[in-house]
């Protein structure tokens, strides 16, 4: 199975320090749902595992998360994409459970029902906890610079992480790479 991993927040679309709580709130990263349906496009089958705590701070509630979620893969559905499947922790930071990254079971959960070795899967994200939550889980970490990705080079320890602009820059390579290992 060709797979890739995504983080939400800074990734995919547009972070904020507030989190993004509505529909209204979530706006597409430029050019990551452009990214995401040319992996989709490439025979990738593409996950996300992101933590949202806004739930777990009573923030927003489970019916917002679903619908931005809606409006994601709708707005990946125009370009020809689709997310797999999200995996996301709830709780509080303050309340962590094994789920939340930098912690690698949200990253063991989705191998483990998928049935597949993240050995040489790409998790791509934007902040020191997700390259860490990569790191324990056995995926190969990846880091974008748009979210939070440049404070995070200059504070992480990025001498084994793969580094790109953004989600687009990530997914022209990855499948350029991988269409010539498969060659």
């Amino acid at each position: 199975m060709k797979l890739v991993i995504l983080d939400r927040d800074g990734v995919i679309n547009e972070d904020s320090p507030d989190f993004i709580k509505s529909v209204a709130e979530w706006q597409p990263v430029p050019g990551s749902l452009e990214g995401i349906a040319l992996l989709c496009q490439a025979g990738f089958r593409v996950f996300v595992a992101s933590n949202q705590s806004g739930i777990g701070r009573g923030l927003f509630d489970f019916d917002a998360l679903f619908a931005i979620h809606d409006k994601m893969q709708r707005a990946l559905a125009e370009l020809g994409g689709r997310i797999d499947g999200v995996f996301y922790a709830p709780e509080h930071p303050d309340q962590a459970s094994v789920m939340r990254k930098p912690a690698p079971g949200m990253l063991k959960d989705l191998a483990k029902r998928l049935n597949v070795s993240l050995d040489g899967v790409p998790f791509v994200g934007d902040s020191g906890s997700d390259l860490e939550a990569a790191r324990a889980a056995g995926a190969c970490p990846v880091l974008v610079l748009s979210g939070n990705g440049k404070r995070t080079k200059t504070k992480h320890d990025t001498a084994d992480v793969e580094i790109h602009d953004d989600l687009l820059a990530f997914a022209r390579t990855h499948i350029e790479r991988s269409a010539a290992q498969s060659c």
